[in-house]
């Protein structure tokens, strides 16, 4: 079981989620706008121990985007977003942000649990396991306490960035294409949206980048996919 918030200002999408979530077994806490959460998910809070959110973006007081960024500077908590915003450059600049996954509304419940259910394994105690850590060069990921160094400098990551990241250690100089890292790092089929998987390495790369600036250890395989460079 695991303890969820649902943050959305719908009564009846609100009811809706609390009500099938508890049905899947988890303790479900609810809040109907942006300043409850950011109030709950505060240190001492009502949901400031939760496993995961689920988060609309159009929210009274305080916008999802701007409760993501601070859910995201705060630490690798696993953020769902939901809502009924489709385009493309939306759903971008929310995984961007850090957002783990993006469900637009109308939604199918059976997919959206799915889907929670998906990213609470990969953000759990055994989401990347191994007996010992994985060392390329200076990169080194122990799966023990999902704790990344570059050149000594830790980096912090999300839980599909180390998932991401542990695919790619895993089999260095391997080219992974983008349909095999979705279904190896979101464990469903891949159905042909890659925007996922490019603003993800994207993010990975950026932090990085920033650990350790002489170094830039994924390579973009143009036309193939990515892999670790020599280092």
């Amino acid at each position: 079981m695991a303890r969820l918030l649902v943050v959305e200002d719908s009564s009846d999408v609100r009811a809706l989620l609390a009500e099938t979530l508890r049905g899947e077994g988890h303790a479900v806490l609810t809040a109907a706008d942006g300043l409850a959460a950011r109030r709950d998910l505060a240190p001492g809070g009502a949901a400031a121990d939760v496993d995961l959110v689920v988060l609309d973006l159009m929210l009274p007081h305080v916008d999802g985007s701007v409760l993501l960024a601070e859910i995201r500077r705060g630490g690798d908590l696993p953020v769902l977003v939901l809502s009924a915003k489709d385009a493309v450059y939306t759903k971008v600049d929310m995984l961007r942000l850090g957002a783990d996954d993006y469900v637009t509304k109308p939604f199918d419940l059976a997919e959206l649990t799915a889907r929670i259910e998906a990213l609470l394994r990969r953000s759990g105690p055994s989401a990347a396991s191994a007996p010992e850590p994985l060392a390329h060069g200076p990169l080194t990921l122990d799966p023990g306490t999902a704790r990344v160094h570059l050149d000594g400098v830790e980096v912090a990551l999300t839980a599909t960035e180390l998932r991401l990241l542990h695919l790619l250690l895993a089999s260095p100089g391997q080219v992974f294409s983008r349909p095999r890292i979705y279904e190896a790092v979101w464990e469903e089929p891949f159905v042909g949206d890659d925007a996922a998987v490019k603003t993800h390495v994207s993010n990975l790369r950026t932090k990085l980048r920033e650990a350790a600036p002489d170094l830039d250890p994924i390579e973009t395989v143009w036309g193939l996919g990515y892999r670790l460079r020599a280092l």
